[in-house]
């Protein structure tokens, strides 16, 4: 483990942020069978878990940044994306107040907070984390999740923008083609973030 690594996620000003870890997602509901595939062969969701799990041991805050939509779709700009246009001819997807939106129960906990959005596929824009992160003095985020295609890049650059540390366990994401979110990895959440593994900030926060 780099010793740098325990400084920079230190609890007291860390916090971890799990992107759309969610039945509809990942789960058991999955709209994203390949998505959930290679989480299954790489072992994202253990490896997710076992970082939470210490996460909360060591009093570091987890928010759960999770997506709806209303069955009427207020809040939500349904049109300005071709990926968006393709989800939402089903008007059952991630449908508030469904099992669907529920974090996967093993990694989530009553004492997690909730960072929902209703719009884009980023945590920070058009929600209020930036200012639940700063009231908790954090100062570095931890991102896991999904997906390596754009939640977890956007996640990473919108943080940098707004001035905080940024830490990738890099067996705790993914992304689809399995070699893409690699190369995303490699290429793109490099020049943003410290890339570590699930272990390595187990014994950090030990």
């Amino acid at each position: 483990m780099p010793l740098e690594l325990a400084a920079l996620a230190a609890p007291g000003h860390t916090a971890v942020l799990v992107m759309e870890m969610q039945r509809g997602v990942v789960g058991d509901l999955a709209r994203f069978p390949d998505l959930r595939a290679i989480c299954a062969d790489r072992g994202v969701v253990p490896a997710a878990a076992r970082v939470l799990a210490a996460a909360r041991a060591a009093g570091v805050p987890v928010v759960q940044c999770t997506a709806a939509f209303r069955a009427d779709r207020a809040g939500s700009h349904t049109g300005n994306t071709p990926f968006l246009r393709g989800l939402l001819r089903d008007p059952g997807h991630m449908l508030e107040g469904t099992p669907v939106t529920e974090v996967l129960p093993e990694l989530r906990s009553p004492d997690d907070l909730e960072n929902r959005r209703f719009h884009g596929f980023t945590p920070f824009t058009g929600t209020t984390l930036d200012q639940v992160l700063r009231s908790l003095g954090v100062t570095t985020v931890v991102g896991l999740g999904v997906s390596l295609n754009l939640a977890i890049p956007g996640l990473c650059s919108e943080a940098v923008a707004l001035g905080y540390r940024v830490v990738v366990p890099t067996d705790a994401v993914a992304g689809i083609p399995a070699e893409y979110g690699d190369a995303v990895l490699a290429h793109s959440v490099a020049l943003l973030a410290t890339r570590t593994t699930a272990d390595d900030l187990v014994k950090a926060w030990a």
